[in-house]
């Protein structure tokens, strides 16, 4: 061979190894693979931007969408996102509508949606969950079985992005947060390899997911606890929010967090606020595991009058999940957020909670001109029942003690166009920061206590809330050791958004 033969040679090979270094991911499944990808316009690409449940993220366009249908799949294309740096996004459900958690603009989508089974075995009393199902489609597969398993009060929302965020359910005082419910995690990691991590190979790993978020790897199967399940009681009441009625439904939901009488019992009770603030209801979720309300257990609810509407009826669960999907706003952008406070014992609490309520109003006129506008904040309990449950099923990250009762207060804002985005971001921040600040002034005077853990709930946190600086110390030093351990090349954190652990 002479010279020049050797140098064209030479040049071949490396214009060949440059071009394959180059080739995007969503060029080399398509070309390498059969796993099923669409591109922009297909119709499984449009349509599976729609399901987004804020329309900021499905207007983030990703070059491709993938949809594997196995772990094996799954594990192929993380093969091959390891050949290029491309950032990248994972979607169960599309409820987060944080941008860039669960979307992305330029580069390749891993969708789950056909990541859908649902297996029950009655033998060991476990379901085997794909992150590609929404919770009224578990629901429903389950419908009739005497089964369910702790999951989403909203049916529309997904599995994946729930479960990894901890979960909160009607079924929490009985079971804890949904994540103390996962048996197994059946996963890819950053090298490609498939685990199925339990309490008992990887204890640390498993530790981490139960409220870890989307550090660690993608989960395609969720091995569940099941629970009996027969009908059910539950649906909304709806009032006008006179004042009246607002001073007792904060009086309502606070006596019902602190003498929560009956673990059996969920709710939700929330403030909406739309029609440029001029429309102001109240909105109260309601659950109880049994075909029928035991006297006591709502009463106080049931005794602010008149509602508007009332609901409430024996159901199955799938029937009450679905119901509840009326409170997904459709066609708009979406933002959430949350902040944790100590409940107020009953002396203070008119003070305290009505301090609260009329921060939300007060910061929400700022923002009452927005096209489209709907502001609302839900009051949600966190009972001390609720802590203790979760530590007996051996705790997550969440780690939440058992010596006093919370709240949960989650902010939504939903608005119609990205125009009004940046007013709307500054509106979420005025709002929890606001919480927080409120919460510290009633500290620091005596009226709440001061010492005590409050951790932010994070399928509720918006984007630049430290999740991870306001868990324990312990916790977060877990975290980034495993970290550390099953993602040494920082291949999720780098890549990939979502809530991300600090580094030390």
């Amino acid at each position: 061979m002479t010279s020049s033969t050797m140098k064209r040679s030479l040049a071949v090979a490396v214009a060949a190894l440059a071009a394959v270094e180059a080739a995007s991911t969503c060029d080399v499944v398509g070309t390498q693979t059969s796993i099923d990808l669409y591109t922009n316009p297909q119709i499984d690409y449009t349509s599976e931007q729609t399901q987004y449940w804020s329309t900021s993220c499905g207007d983030l366009k990703p070059s491709c969408i993938l949809m594997p249908t196995t772990t094996e799949e799954v594990a192929a294309i993380v093969s091959i996102l390891a050949t290029n740096n491309e950032s990248f996004a994972i979607k169960s459900g599309g409820h987060n509508p944080n941008n860039h958690f669960a979307s992305i603009a330029g580069g390749p989508l891993i969708s789950t949606k056909n990541l859908n089974q649902v297996i029950l075995d009655p033998t060991t009393e476990t379901v085997k969950v794909g992150p590609g199902n929404r919770w009224d489609e578990v629901s429903a597969a389950l419908d009739g079985s005497g089964y369910t398993v702790v999951g989403g009060r909203i049916g529309n929302v997904g599995v994946g992005g729930y479960l990894l965020g901890g979960g909160l359910s009607f079924m929490s005082t009985e079971y804890g947060w949904a994540a103390n419910s996962v048996v197994e995690y059946e996963m890819v990691l950053a090298n490609a390899s498939i685990v199925h991590v339990n309490e008992n190979n990887y204890p640390d790993l498993y530790m981490v997911l139960k409220g870890g978020g989307n550090n660690f790897g993608i989960i395609t199967s969720y091995t569940l606890q099941a629970y009996p399940q027969g009908d059910v009681w539950g649906g909304n009441l709806i009032f006008d929010a006179t004042d009246d009625v607002s001073t007792a439904m904060l009086a309502a939901v606070r006596d019902f967090t602190e003498n929560y009488t009956d673990e059996k019992a969920g709710i939700i009770v929330t403030a909406e606020r739309t029609v440029a603030t001029l429309v102001d209801i109240w909105v109260i979720f309601l659950y109880y595991n049994g075909p029928e309300r035991p006297a006591g257990v709502f009463d106080k609810f049931f005794d602010i009058t008149p509602f508007k509407i009332n609901t409430c009826k024996t159901q199955s669960i799938n029937s009450l999940l679905s119901g509840n999907n009326w409170a997904v706003v459709k066609g708009s952008v979406y933002t959430i957020g949350t902040e944790t406070m100590p409940l107020p014992d009953a002396e203070h609490g008119a003070e305290v909670m009505g301090k609260i309520f009329d921060h939300w109003v007060n910061v929400s006129n700022t923002a009452q001109l927005e096209p489209g506008l709907i502001a609302s904040v839900a009051f949600q309990p966190l009972p001390k029942r609720l802590a203790q449950i979760a530590k007996d099923k051996g705790g997550d990250m969440i780690d939440v003690d058992a010596d006093i009762d919370r709240i949960v207060l989650e902010l939504d804002y939903s608005f119609w166009s990205n125009l009004s985005y940046p007013k709307i971001d500054q509106t979420m921040r005025d709002t929890y920061s606001g919480f927080q600040t409120i919460v510290q002034d009633y500290q620091d005077s005596g009226v709440l206590p001061k010492d005590v853990y409050l951790p932010l709930f994070q399928n509720d946190c918006f984007y630049p809330q430290d999740y991870f600086g306001r868990l324990k110390p312990e916790k977060l030093a877990l975290a980034r050791r495993v970290q550390a351990e099953v993602d040494p090349n920082g291949f999720w954190k780098t890549r990939t958004g979502g809530f991300k652990i600090p580094s030390s």
